[in-house]
């Protein structure tokens, strides 16, 4: 009986040591080095309630217009110049500085040919030869037979002829009918003129002369603005000072 306990015993250690060796043989088991797959995340759902869309919306860039709109550009300059000649009006005592500015805006021709604004005199206080009034003018010196042109469009009023004053002269109708400007000393007209006809801005009227009571050695254009009454008589009106409405800019 010890015999056989003692083979049991043995048995057992046998077996067990066999179980240890099977377990030493086989390679340790690591963890997988690939990585996990990600899952895509949920995308919210539109405000309405829709399907979301898996691409992002398009970026919607405006684009700032570079040039400014000369229609724009156009109305501001004039609207300038007529607050200069308003203001200019103002310090120079101009009974009417709101009509001043009104044809300022319409940036009027220079009649007479070849003469700048800058070269325009200020002459519409200035007393008469005989003292008894003030000019109500200016005169626009050059030489004898530099063209006289149109302020701006207009019918022809009157042609007329004084000796002891003006001399050759013209009076044309704004577009309004509402003005009247006075060409005087003119040397003669342009051909073809006459009495009601339409003039263009810039249209050749006549020529630069002495007539009337003008000195030989000063040819000018004797020019005057004036703001007609109800009836519209050529020969009498409201005197403006043409001088700021000239250089308006």
């Amino acid at each position: 009986m010890q015999a056989l306990g003692w083979f049991a015993v043995l048995a057992a250690l046998l077996l067990g040591a066999s179980h240890a060796w099977r377990h030493a043989e086989q390679p340790l088991r690591r963890p997988s080095a690939e990585p996990r797959a990600q899952q895509p995340k949920p995308q919210p759902l539109p405000a309405d309630g829709g399907t979301a869309s898996a691409s992002p919306a398009p970026r919607v860039i405006a684009v700032a217009s570079s040039g400014a709109d000369p229609t724009t550009e156009r109305a501001k300059a004039a609207a300038d110049a007529a607050a200069q000649a308003a203001r200019q009006a103002a310090r120079a005592g101009d009974p009417l500085p709101g009509d001043t500015a009104r044809l300022s805006a319409r940036q009027l021709t220079l009649p007479v040919q070849g003469v700048a604004a800058s070269q325009l005199s200020d002459t519409y206080t200035d007393s008469r030869a005989d003292g008894a009034r003030s000019h109500d003018a200016i005169d626009i010196m050059a030489p004898t037979g530099t063209p006289v042109l149109a302020v701006e469009n207009g019918r022809i009023a009157k042609l007329f002829f004084s000796e002891g004053g003006g001399g050759i002269t013209l009076y044309q109708f704004d577009p309004s009918e509402q003005y009247v400007y006075y060409y005087a000393h003119l040397d003669g007209y342009a051909d073809d003129l006459k009495e009601g006809q339409m003039l263009r801005r810039g249209q050749m009227i006549g020529h630069v002369g002495y007539s009337g009571n003008a000195s030989p050695q000063a040819p000018h254009l004797h020019f005057a603005i004036f703001k007609l009454g109800p009836k519209k008589e050529w020969w009498k009106g409201e005197a403006l000072n043409p001088y700021p409405i000239l250089r308006a800019p």
